[in-house]
């Protein structure tokens, strides 16, 4: 299995960029398809961006589209999710995920493995 950690969230004022990092031991990244979420207190955890598992095939939320990037750079095992041009609303706990799956998905329940989490607060 698989071991996520996040890092790189923090407060930022708006217009602003982070870049989330997700650092993997145990497996290599490109053993999975990969998630990035993200959520408040109270609300579903909601998909931001998904890559498959040969990362030919991305995905992004709507709301994020043009503004974050997901990659992966198999030599350091790590995950990133680069985030520009950030607003209020994105203010949220950001998690990554892992899963077994070949084909991106964006079903939280479908993933397998969690990172334990990183806040990003915009302000604005």
């Amino acid at each position: 299995q698989v071991q996520l950690v996040e890092s790189g969230g923090g407060v930022v004022q708006a217009g602003g960029s982070l870049r989330l990092s997700c650092a993997a031991s145990g497996r290599t990244v490109s053993s999975y398809a990969m998630g990035w979420f993200r959520q408040l207190p109270g609300k579903e955890r909601e998909i931001v961006a998904a890559f498959s598992r040969s990362g030919g095939n991305t995905y992004y939320a709507d709301s994020v589209k043009g503004r974050f990037t997901i990659s992966r750079d198999n030599a350091k095992n790590t995950v990133y999710l680069q985030m520009n041009s950030l607003k209020p609303e994105d203010t949220a706990v950001y998690y990554c995920a892992a899963t077994l799956r070949v084909l991106l998905t964006t079903t939280p329940l479908a993933y397998d493995y969690w990172g334990q989490g990183t806040q990003v607060t915009v302000s604005s």
